[in-house]
């Protein structure tokens, strides 16, 4: 049975995709891998615009290209692969319609097994404030990770308003198939778990070592703390859910590096359009 991804490395990357043509090909393949359907009727037959690398419908006429309505719009393979000629701007809405497919992906998935469910605080302190953890102007985020057995399968991570109940059973409700053992710390807010049909393993912190209750949660808000700072330096909240999708995107799919590549470029085309405006709301 075929792969529905191909693995590929970079050698064989700029072997295969050396010019446009091969590119379009691809794209063309992941976005309609049962053959051409018009987005406007669903009819399976087309012209192909040479000249303006338009696809046609031979029944209403309605034209798309292999970018149009997702988030690749407005990017040609040629602009992107010169990363210095582009405006800091573009490189930024880019990137941020890049993360925006990661979110939708990860959005169709929800998690099983033992979930560990637990919440950090993203961010510097605010001047002079000695406070950590719970009850800072830092940003609050929900982390759940699916476990099975001394494994941890996938992972989500939301930026919050606080911490409460209502948060929580929110979140739950999206993103944890119904009736499975959910994990959490004693903190009194999480109690809405068991009211949500999940089995609450709700264990007490005080005196023990956090990390040992929940562990792969407290992995997770370590791994996702170097990743941002390491990379962005300095972020504030309106920015953070954004840069959480690609480190969890990038985290879900850890077994699958020789796949990045394909899976990220079907997450794009398979992905509804975002505008700058709408980016930066």
């Amino acid at each position: 049975m075929n792969k529905p991804y191909q693995e590929i490395s970079l050698l064989e990357f700029q072997t295969k995709y050396q010019t446009e043509e091969d590119c379009e090909k691809r794209l063309f393949d992941l976005r309609w891998p049962q053959g051409f359907a018009c987005p406007s009727c669903g009819y399976r037959e087309y012209y192909h615009v040479t000249k303006r690398k338009l696809y046609q419908c031979k029944k209403c006429r309605h034209q798309t290209s292999l970018t149009a309505e997702t988030v690749m719009r407005g990017f040609s393979a040629l602009s992107l692969s010169k990363k210095l000629g582009l405006s800091y701007w573009k490189a930024w809405t880019m990137l941020h319609k890049i993360r925006h497919a990661m979110k939708n992906r990860d959005s169709t998935y929800q998690l099983t097994g033992i979930v560990e469910i637990d919440d950090s605080f993203f961010g510097s302190s605010t001047k002079g404030s000695s406070k950590r953890g719970r009850g800072t102007s830092k940003t609050a985020v929900i982390v759940e990770a699916s476990t099975h057995g001394n494994a941890v399968g996938f992972a989500k991570m939301t930026v919050v308003d606080k911490v409460d109940s209502a948060s929580i059973d929110r979140l739950v409700k999206a993103s944890v198939r119904v009736n499975q053992p959910v994990k959490t710390d004693g903190l009194p807010v999480y109690t809405i778990v068991g009211k949500s049909g999940h089995n609450h393993i709700q264990k007490i912190v005080k005196g023990k070592k956090a990390h040992e209750v929940l562990k792969w949660t407290h992995i997770l808000i370590s791994n996702a703390k170097s990743f941002i700072m390491g990379t962005f330096h300095r972020f504030g909240k309106k920015h953070l859910q954004a840069y959480l999708d690609e480190f969890c995107y990038r985290f879900n799919r850890r077994k699958w590096e020789l796949q990045l590549f394909d899976r990220l470029v079907t997450a794009c085309v398979n992905s509804q359009a975002i505008y700058f405006a709408e980016l930066t709301q």
